[in-house]
């Protein structure tokens, strides 16, 4: 997949169109078939005539509750600046994945998985794909592990295996993951024939092979305020939590990290953002700014922190 380009002209027309649209107008209404990860095999990101060097970058929203409003805020308002922000800032070929996760326990569509897309036709139509559930457990946790799981068993990317250069994969909530997904429930979720009980540290050390792994971590309400979340995350991933105080500057904090691990200064690309983004985006990203290394190794991709 990604083999078309993407247009500012293109996608000046879908944001005047979904405009004056609630969300319940651009979104799916239920799950889609396209999007089910049930007998799931891969999802590729390949190099192609129109894109040489691709870069495959997965963004897996949540789709629970108040998290529901990043989706729409990214198809209205922000899919242009992240695109354009990766762009002009180095990555010329960069093809997205858009997914959503839910609940395992207690939702009935968990994971919902795209296909990687450089085009704006394409990427609107995987991202409106997403079916906002707006359920979640009441729990604290959302199945973030289930991203992972499919990044690293279930995508097949050319900038890796070609290049040794790794992706990006990102998610994005205001709660913790749960530990473990047991066998029983990967079978009916993912069509497996066969499966054992599986958990977030493993299934997260498997994307890492292929991906570098951010969790974007909004920090809004009574879950993203909540010492005990905030703790789960930074246990885990260390300077790859990031916590953002406003999620409306999420795309503009992925294009930035992704900028960052290519070698240009945070200043230079928040420069190009309205202050008060600029302001949100520095105070996330100040600390990955100065510890950020370029290193081409054999084993690790193209980033280390």
């Amino acid at each position: 997949m990604g083999y078309s380009t993407w247009s500012d002209d293109a996608y000046t027309h879908l944001k005047n169109d979904y405009k004056s649209k609630p969300a319940e107008e651009i979104f799916s209404k239920s799950a889609t078939e396209d999007m089910s990860p049930k007998g799931i095999d891969v999802r590729e990101s390949r190099d192609s005539d129109e894109h040489p060097e691709s870069l495959a970058i997965a963004v897996f929203l949540d789709e629970t509750g108040s998290m529901g409003r990043i989706p729409e805020l990214i198809i209205k308002e922000k899919l242009g600046t992240l695109m354009t922000t990766i762009i002009e800032n180095g990555v010329d070929h960069p093809q997205i994945l858009f997914g959503a996760i839910g609940d395992h326990i207690s939702d009935r569509s968990p994971l919902q998985v795209g296909q990687f897309e450089s085009g704006t036709d394409e990427l609107d139509k995987w991202l409106t794909s997403i079916f906002l559930e707006g359920n979640g457990g009441g729990q604290v946790m959302e199945s973030y592990l289930l991203a992972w799981l499919v990044a690293g068993r279930h995508t097949s990317i050319d900038c890796f295996e070609k290049r040794n250069t790794k992706g990006f994969l990102f998610t994005i909530g205001d709660e913790k993951s749960w530990n473990q997904v047991d066998s029983g429930r990967l079978k009916d979720l993912m069509g497996y024939p066969e499966a054992s009980d599986v958990t977030d540290k493993q299934l997260l050390e498997e994307a890492q092979r292929l991906y570098n792994v951010y969790h974007i971590h909004i920090k809004e309400g009574w879950h993203g305020t909540n010492p005990d979340v905030i703790k789960y995350w930074e246990d885990l991933l260390g300077e790859r939590c990031i916590m953002l105080d406003d999620y409306n500057a999420v795309c503009e904090t992925i294009a930035s990290i992704i900028a960052i691990q290519h070698g240009v200064d945070l200043a230079k690309v928040v420069s190009k953002f309205d202050a008060t983004t600029a302001g949100t985006v520095t105070n996330a990203l100040t600390l990955i700014s100065q510890t950020a290394v370029i290193a081409n190794t054999p084993d690790e991709g193209i980033i280390k922190l």
